[in-house]
């Protein structure tokens, strides 16, 4: 799984996400009807070591990716089960199957594999999204230890998970009393294990060097959580934000934000592939560095939308930087690329809309998403006369 994580910008994540739904079958089949016996009670392989690593493959995914990435295969593996318990549950309906020489068939087994998915599925939903929101608390507590928040996290996660499908296998197998605490035992030396695992892989596959002070436009792609993003980005960093704001405040001057979007990129993706993809997101980004200032901060904001904060700039004057930034997109990439990349761009300005980020960044997505109704390729700010919102429109 490591490996194919490790290749998912060459491969896509089609190949890790079947290997990590494969992983999950398997693991809901051992944990149902293999155990072994340890001196501190029974656990079952398959909750040990394939359910304790699938957490920590979607932990460590979240880590490197973001959360709308990690999504995929959450939501992907809870309806993938119900959609394969359902369509077992439909053929059941049809009666007893035919029975073939030397062949046996177990439905006693089937039902019992059903009722597993069923709750099985149901808490690695809850587990999933649970170990992410507990992995962010941590981060304020031990913000220089991934290993450590690893492991705390998914101690936690696997204790609450031990219980829950403790009782489900209890209900439908009988599964005797000392499996639940030999399987916590077990889980929390595979929480141990795994969270070495990630800083290992970290460490010596993705490792990230730390973040200079302030952040130079070339580490645009350093690749923090989207969450934390978002947080640097509303100022709850002490770097940027709210600082420069109250800078501008107090000395009488507008700052500016843009958010902007490259048009259609998921269909570039899926036509020319993520290895264009890629490439597409780092010459926007070097087309965009070109038509603003040293002193500017550019942040990536989710997957192909980055947001440019301009100190000491007026709202005309970043309308006209943003049709600056489309152009040279349009311009210089048609030539470069069969997708032709563009972009959408919304401006916002303080203190006219907004006096914090979080006003500010509202206002600027609100204009993106009317670039974007209006056709795309544009700037989209407020009305030079104060009345409503102002399209620039696409110039080829």
């Amino acid at each position: 799984m490591a490996i194919l994580f490790r290749l998912r910008h060459l491969m896509g994540l089609g190949a890790f996400l079947c290997a990590l739904g494969v992983m999950h079958f398997l693991e809901t089949y051992l944990a149902a009807v293999f155990f072994i016996e340890l001196p501190f009670g029974l656990l079952s392989p398959g909750s040990t070591v394939l359910f304790s690593g699938k957490l920590a493959i979607i932990l460590m995914f979240y880590i490197r990716e973001d959360a709308e990435t990690v999504r995929q295969p959450i939501y992907g593996l809870l309806i993938g089960n119900f959609l394969m318990v359902a369509l077992v549950a439909m053929l059941r309906l049809y009666g007893p199957p035919v029975l073939l020489p030397g062949y046996n068939p177990d439905l006693a087994l089937i039902n019992q594999m059903g009722a597993l998915m069923v709750w099985g599925t149901t808490l690695l939903f809850i587990d999933s999204i649970a170990l992410i929101l507990v992995y962010e608390k941590l981060r304020s507590l031990f913000p220089r230890s991934v290993v450590l928040r690893s492991f705390l996290g998914l101690a936690a996660i696997l204790t609450f998970d031990q219980i829950g499908f403790f009782v489900g296998l209890h209900l439908v197998t009988g599964t005797p009393l000392s499996a639940l605490f030999g399987g916590w035992v077990a889980k929390m030396g595979a929480a141990a294990t795994y969270a070495a695992f990630i800083g290992i892989y970290l460490t010596l596959f993705e490792r990230t060097a730390a973040e200079p002070v302030p952040q130079p436009l070339s580490d645009i792609f350093h690749k923090l959580t989207y969450r934390h993003k978002y947080e640097e980005l509303l100022g709850k960093s002490s770097q940027v934000g709210a600082p420069t704001l109250a800078r501008g405040h107090s000395a009488g001057m507008e700052t500016s934000l843009l958010i902007l979007d490259i048009d259609h990129f998921k269909n570039i993706n899926d036509q020319y592939g993520h290895v264009v993809g890629d490439k597409v997101l780092g010459r926007v980004v070097d087309c965009v560095r070109s038509e603003i200032r040293s002193e500017d901060r550019i942040f990536r904001y989710g997957g192909e939308e980055f947001v440019v904060l301009c100190e000491n700039t007026g709202h005309a004057a970043a309308r006209v930087a943003a049709e600056r930034m489309r152009l040279a997109v349009h311009q210089r990439l048609a030539l470069e690329f069969d997708a032709a990349p563009t972009i959408s761009i919304g401006v916002a300005t303080s203190p006219q809309d907004g006096t914090g980020v979080r006003d500010l960044v509202a206002r600027a997505d609100a204009r993106l998403y009317i670039a974007k109704r209006e056709g795309r390729n544009r700037v989209v700010g407020s009305d030079p006369a104060g009345d409503g919102e102002y399209t620039q429109s696409a110039k080829r």
